[in-house]
């Protein structure tokens, strides 16, 4: 059975608090005491367990309580004015401890063996002592507090980020799904003028294109293979309308591995390049090259450019589905794509050149 993330990090932070504790005992509270050349009476290992108790107890509440509620909501007066009330409560405790248990003259009599005892004061050495302990579990524990309080703003950070980003990512392609859409049809509305048997196969075409649409780009990922069969019915589709002026030079690699890439990330370059680069009137060519390295996706196309009719839908656009494909490459692929385009204006021919890192 496999246990949850998040228990499993609960599990940890607790093995670590233990076996922290087990250190400091060990290091503060036992190892100095064995060193000491008498017999340490049971009394003294009674303090030590209370103050280490004790400790913990300060650890905890400074850094569950004082700290979130006081220091990390800038009320650093108050908390200090906590503090020094803590302390005061600290050696309070410490001394009504050792006096129940009649430590100080146990204690005296195990070193000064045969020596009367007489009160006259505490060791000054070991308040020191104290109040060291004390600092050291204030110190450790704030900064666990700090440190987690860190960690949690840095956590809600990244998922507010990720949600904004698929937020922006679910506006962008319900963006580019109407265009596409009307864009086809639009180009189908054409063809029944010239070819009902044409216009049949490319709502064939288009349905099996919309199930794509539908399924595939609702996910993150799709298979590169199949973003590749959209992109080859989408030129099937565009043929199906264009004259004897309009050369295709189409170098579409299958991929060989099962790369995944963003769906229907393409797709707008190639809108772009049936929208301007076609003319019923002019000869022009359009080059539409997709191959694979490795793990590298090379995409490139290039069309002439043709002045829109003025009444035209498509001349009443902006240009939205480009626009919003650099947005999502950015979103997608920070750091590991590259997008360069422009106008060749001796040629009259507008390219584009993307590469895509899919590992």
């Amino acid at each position: 059975m496999t246990i949850p993330i998040q228990n499993k990090s609960k599990r940890v932070s607790v093995l670590i608090h233990i076996l922290g504790w087990t250190m400091l005992g060990i290091v503060l509270l036992l190892l100095s005491p064995l060193s000491w050349r008498v017999d340490v009476p049971i009394q003294y290992w009674w303090k030590q367990i209370f103050l280490g108790g004790l400790l913990s107890v300060i650890f905890y509440i400074n850094m569950l309580v004082l700290v979130p509620r006081f220091l990390l909501q800038d009320k650093l007066y108050l908390y200090l004015m906590i503090l020094l009330i803590g302390v005061v409560f600290y050696f309070g405790l410490i001394i009504y401890f050792e006096n129940i248990i009649n430590l100080p003259e146990i204690m005296h009599n195990a070193f000064n063996p045969g020596k009367p005892f007489k009160p006259n004061g505490r060791w000054v050495f070991g308040d020191v002592f104290h109040l060291m302990l004390f600092l050291l579990s204030l110190g450790i524990s704030t900064s666990v507090a700090s440190v987690q309080k860190w960690q949690k703003d840095e956590s809600i950070r990244k998922e507010l980020d990720r949600q904004r980003i698929n937020t922006e990512l679910s506006y962008l392609k319900a963006q580019i799904n109407p265009h596409f859409f009307f864009n086809t049809l639009n180009n189908i509305y054409s063809l029944t003028n010239l070819d009902v048997k044409k216009a049949q196969e490319a709502l064939l075409k288009l349905s099996r294109m919309m199930r794509y649409v539908l399924y595939e780009n609702q996910k993150d990922e799709t298979l590169l293979s199949k973003e590749v069969n959209f992109i080859n019915d989408y030129i099937e589709l565009m043929k199906m309308r264009l004259s004897a002026n309009v050369k295709l030079d189409i170098q579409v690699e299958a991929p060989k591995e099962d790369l995944v890439i963003a769906p229907m990330l393409l797709l707008p370059f190639l809108e772009n390049c049936f929208k301007h680069g076609v003319s019923s009137q002019k000869e022009s060519e359009i080059l539409i090259k997709l191959e694979v390295m490795g793990e590298t996706l090379f995409f490139e196309t290039r069309n002439h450019i043709f002045p829109l009719h003025p009444e035209s839908p498509e001349a009443k656009e902006n240009g939205i589905g480009l626009v919003n494909t650099k947005r999502r490459l950015s979103l997608l692929y920070p750091e590991k794509h590259r997008l360069k385009f422009g106008k060749d204006e001796s040629n009259e021919e507008y390219w584009v050149n993307l590469t895509i890192d899919l590992s």
